[in-house]
């Protein structure tokens, strides 16, 4: 394995740390060296050290030539009021009053989970709290189900993302976020 630099920030240390404890714990020899940054991986809610490191791989700088350019959808002032919802780190400021902005932010938030990946309450409440700033990861967590985007077992304690098909605004949000986030990069 080559040699690479990752850094990632542990929004919260102490259930990282429980949570690569209980896995070192539950080993019966120490783990491999590979073994162990996959232990890390999987603590800071990956699947594995390429999951993690594929989140954190920086987007191609190089410019599309002007033919490969994807044509801008044009953004409905409701989709330019969901974008300005999120600081320049991509975290939601508040929760909007109005609902087709929240059906929006929605789908902001939706594209931060894996497809095929069984979540927990807690791993939900864990991604959801590195993506707002108001505190409420159950409000969010709930509108993520009520909007059809993730679904979970009538006991709550099983969570996966949905692939619904998205409608032209919400398209265009997309591709506007995404060309947000490389040009913050």
């Amino acid at each position: 394995m080559s040699q690479s630099s990752l850094s990632f920030v542990v929004q919260d240390a102490s259930a990282f740390a429980r949570s690569l404890g209980r896995a070192l714990r539950e080993r019966e020899q120490p783990p491999s060296h590979l073994e162990l940054l996959n232990l890390i991986a999987r603590a800071q809610g990956y699947r594995n050290l390429q999951a993690l490191q594929a989140a954190l791989a920086p987007l191609p700088s190089a410019p599309l030539a002007a033919e490969d350019r994807p044509e801008p959808l044009p953004l409905s002032e409701t989709a330019r009021k969901a974008l300005t919802q999120f600081d320049s780190r991509g975290r939601l400021l508040r929760w909007p009053t109005k609902f087709s902005v929240q059906r929006l932010v929605m789908w902001l938030l939706w594209q931060h989970f894996e497809l095929k990946r069984v979540y927990s309450e807690r791993e939900v409440n864990e991604c959801l709290n590195g993506l707002h700033l108001f505190g409420d990861p159950a409000t969010l967590r709930r509108e993520l189900i009520n909007h059809r985007l993730m679904a979970r077992t009538p006991d709550c304690r099983e969570y996966r993302k949905l692939t619904p098909r998205p409608d032209e605004e919400t398209r265009a949000l997309l591709r506007a976020w995404r060309m947000q986030r490389r040009a913050v990069q």
